[in-house]
C-alpha cells in the first residue's frame, strides 16, 4: 500500500513503535531493569537490534535483486539457522520431532514459492547472485535476533529487552537511510497511516509478541510462526475487495505443509521449567 523507500517504511515504523514502547516503560517500570545490564548484556542488545535492521533492508533489498521465489526461500532458511546458533551457544539442541516439524515448514514455504522459479533463469548469474546472497544474509541476521532474544528475555522484562533492540535498530536504520540517501521528510498524511498500521500491527503485535514467546519457548520454535506469513497474508489478499487474490493450489499445498511442521515442531515443546528452592518454587525464566 506504500509507496515509499523501504528504508523509510522500516525507519518511521519503528520510530512509532518506540513512542509506545515508551509509553509502556514508563508505566510498567521496566525501565529501571536498564540499571542490571552488564556490558556483555548491552553489547548483545546493540547487537540484536543490529541484526533486525540488517534484516529488514537485506530481505528488501534481495527482492529487487532475485526472484521472489529465490528470496522468499532462502530468507525461510532462518529457523535452520536458529537451531544450529541455539545448539552452539544457548545449549538448546531440538528433538528428532522439532527437526521435522522445521524442515516440513521450510519445504511448504519453498513450495508456496516454487510456482515463481518459472522466472528463475539467470539465478547464478549478476545482481541475481547478489540478491541470493543477500536474502541469505537477512534468514542469518534474523536467526542472530531471535537467538539473542531468548539469551536476554530470561532475565528482562519484555519492555526492557525491546525498548533496547528496537532504539539501536531505529539508529542503524537511520544510518542506512542517510547514507542512501533516502528521504524521509516530509511525509504524505496517508503514509504516515501506514507507518502508524505497521507499527501497532507487525512491530508491536508481531516482532514484540514473539520477543514475549521468547522468555518461554526456544527461538527455533518462535521463529516458525514466521513462515506463517504467506498463509496470513494470502488470506487478506483474498479478503480484501481491493485485491481480491484466489490462492493458488500450490499456496494452498504449502500452507497446509506450513502448518503441520508448526504443529509438529511445537507440539510436546515445553516451557522453561521451574526450579524449586528451599520451600519456593522458583520460575527460571523470572525476571
Amino acid at each position: 500500500m506504500s509507496s515509499a523507500d523501504p528504508l523509510a517504511i522500516a525507519v518511521w515504523r519503528l520510530c512509532f513503535s518506540l513512542g509506545i514502547v515508551g509509553i509502556a516503560l514508563v508505566w510498567t517500570g521496566e525501565w529501571r531493569q536498564w540499571s542490571r545490564l552488564t556490558s556483555a548484556d548491552l553489547a548483545f542488545g546493540l547487537l540484536s537490534g543490529a541484526a533486525l535492521a540488517f534484516h529488514f533492508w537485506a530481505w528488501n533489498a534481495s527482492v529487487h535483486l532475485t526472484t521472489i521465489a529465490a528470496s522468499v526461500t532462502l530468507v525461510s532458511l532462518q529457523p535452520v539457522a536458529i537451531v544450529a546458533i541455539s545448539a552452539i551457544f544457548l545449549r538448546e539442541s531440538p528433538t528428532g520431532r522439532q527437526v521435522a516439524g522445521i524442515a516440513a515448514a521450510v519445504l511448504g514455504a519453498a513450495i508456496i514459492a516454487s510456482p515463481d522459479f518459472d522466472a528463475a533463469s539467470g539465478l547464478l548469474n549478476g545482481s541475481a547472485m547478489l540478491g541470493n546472497f543477500l536474502a541469505i544474509s537477512a534468514a542469518v541476521t534474523a536467526a542472530i535476533y531471535y537467538s539473542i532474544g531468548r539469551h536476554l528475555r530470561a532475565r528482562f522484562g519484555i519492555w526492557a529487552y525491546v525498548g533496547l533492540a528496537y532504539s539501536a535498530c531505529t539508529v542503524v536504520l537511520l544510518a542506512l537511510s542517510i547514507a542512501a540517501g533516502v528521504d524521509l521528510h516530509p511525509q504524505p498524511a496517508r503514509e504516515l497511516w501506514i507507518f502508524a498500521a505497521l507499527a501497532v500491527g507487525p512491530m508491536l503485535l508481531g516482532h514484540t509478541g514473539m520477543n514475549w514467546a521468547l522468555k518461554y519457548l526456544p527461538a527455533y520454535v518462535v521463529n516458525l510462526t514466521v513462515l506463517g506469513e504467506p498463509i496470513g497474508a494470502t488470506l487478506i489478499g483474498a479478503l480484501l475487495p481491493g485485491i481480491a487474490e484466489r490462492p493458488s493450489v500450490t499456496t494452498l499445498i504449502g500452507g497446509c505443509i506450513i502448518l503441520g511442521g508448526v504443529i509438529v515442531a511445537a507440539k510436546g515443546t515445553q516451557p522453561r521449567e521451574k526450579k524449586v528452592r528451599g520451600n519456593r518454587s522458583i520460575d527460571s525464566s523470572c525476571e
